[in-house]
């Protein structure tokens, strides 16, 4: 009888726990889910043509602007202390190709301002930056699209002749949106 005991005694909790166990086993599930990624096309932009304000004429005395839109056309602004001579020179917008994932679109970023130099001590400052597409640019279907930047260029009177320009450049910013 010891023996019958002894043996319920052990066979006991062997029972209650693997009848835990099996009821354990009822309460888990498990599901799998796929991952993907779509990886798209960089976007990049390359300059194509730089910015030039061509001739300009000042006086002496007042102060004024000349105004290159992204077309590539100049008006003057300003107190009236600039001139566009009938030799205009080269005169450019800043062209830029963006290229990148097909019909995305895309924002631009200009700077605020930046200054060009005689490479002495005489400086103007280019500020108003405008561009078309303005603010929001759409790749075409083939992942393609020309971006145009024109700027005001702002004219001290009495300013120095010379040939102005700026070692660091007109940074222009793309990122898709």
């Amino acid at each position: 009888m010891k023996n019958i005991f002894k043996s319920i005694a052990i066979a006991f909790p062997i029972f209650i726990g693997t009848v835990l166990n099996s009821s354990d086993s009822f309460a888990q599930a498990t599901a799998t889910a796929s991952a993907s990624a779509n990886i798209i096309t960089p976007i990049s932009i390359a300059k194509t043509v730089d910015m030039n304000f061509g001739n300009v004429a000042v006086s002496a005395t007042i102060a004024g602007t000349a105004v290159l839109a992204p077309a590539g056309t100049r008006t003057t602004g300003g107190a009236g202390g600039v001139t566009l001579p009938a030799t205009t020179g080269t005169v450019s917008a800043a062209s830029f190709d963006v290229t990148g994932q097909a019909s995305y679109t895309y924002a631009i970023t200009l700077p605020s301002s930046t200054t060009i130099t005689d490479g002495s001590s005489h400086t103007m400052t280019v500020d108003n930056f405008t561009s078309v597409p303005a603010t929001t640019g759409t790749l075409s279907g083939s992942g393609t699209q020309t971006l145009n930047v024109g700027a005001t260029l702002n004219v001290s009177a009495g300013q120095a002749s010379g040939t102005y320009t700026n070692a660091t450049g007109v940074p222009v910013t793309v990122n898709y949106n």
